[in-house]
């Protein structure tokens, strides 16, 4: 049986959909609102030691919610609760190779450790950040212009749906990527000029400051900020392009797909606000 966390997330709710009806498939959720989902509350690990009975495969999906000492605990729980179930193989889907300068990318770091220090067979997916994502991050305003301060920096971006697609076709056939690390990156790096371009947009690039003043102004909670921030900054100083995935395995997301991936830039047109 198969037990995938987080279905209420972006992510977890794509990866649902393309289970549904399946019946060796059981989802997890924090607020179970089906008869067939198993509460999985990893702020709880109580739950964990019933929801994860008699599965043999656990989709992982990573709990980046919160400050790094949460996320950790989080995700520690979960494996532990894995390990004295009996759990046979754990897919987690942790963050591309070349975002180690995030500030979030400790937390999965440190999972991907915990995992390869465990008796836990694994595989790893490395996702490359959302072009969903860059349609918040960089938008235009009510002026037609893109502000966002990415400088000449671009972004490796994947659809979600497409990580969405590749977490289902590991997780139902473990065995083949048994201890494999899959860089799943975008083939066509998107910087700010692109980005306007595709929306019918101008590109006059801000500065982090005011991105830091702007985000912290918007209610977005204390972590969210340097979070937020940290990332124009990594995009902007050219480390999420990704040409620091070494080339063999830049192709992993064409390969376990079996097709070229979506068009990063269309996918971040259709999801900019209307």
């Amino acid at each position: 049986m198969l037990l995938v966390t987080g279905v209420s997330g972006g992510l977890g709710s794509l990866i649902a959909g393309r289970l549904a009806g399946r019946d060796d498939v059981v989802l997890g959720t924090r607020s179970p609102g089906d008869a067939g989902e198993r509460r999985v509350d990893f702020d709880d690990p109580r739950t964990l030691a019933e929801a994860f009975t008699g599965v043999d495969t656990l989709l992982l999906i990573s709990a980046g919610y919160g400050e790094d000492d949460e996320v950790i605990a989080r995700h520690d729980a979960a494996i532990t609760a894995a390990e004295k179930a009996g759990v046979g193989h754990v897919v987690y889907t942790s963050l591309s190779g070349d975002g180690d300068h995030l500030t979030y990318a400790l937390a999965h770091r440190w999972t991907e450790r915990r995992l390869r220090e465990s008796s836990l067979s694994r595989t790893v997916l490395r996702n490359g950040l959302y072009a969903e994502l860059l349609a918040f991050l960089a938008a235009p305003g009510p002026d037609g212009v893109v502000t966002a301060p990415l400088g000449t920096g671009r972004l490796a971006a994947v659809a979600r749906d497409d990580l969405a697609e590749v977490a289902v076709r590991v997780a139902l056939d473990p065995a083949r990527h048994a201890g494999r690390t899959y860089e799943l990156v975008g083939e066509v790096p998107l910087g700010g000029t692109e980005l306007a371009a595709v929306a019918g947009a101008a590109y006059v690039p801000g500065t982090l400051a005011g991105a830091r003043t702007r985000i912290a102004g918007s209610g977005a909670l204390p972590f969210q900020v340097p979070m937020l921030v940290g990332t124009y900054a990594v995009i902007a100083a050219g480390f999420m392009d990704g040409s620091r995935i070494p080339q063999g395995e830049r192709g992993a997301l064409r390969e376990l797909l079996g097709r070229a991936p979506r068009d990063a830039a269309a996918v971040y047109r259709d999801a900019l606000p209307r």
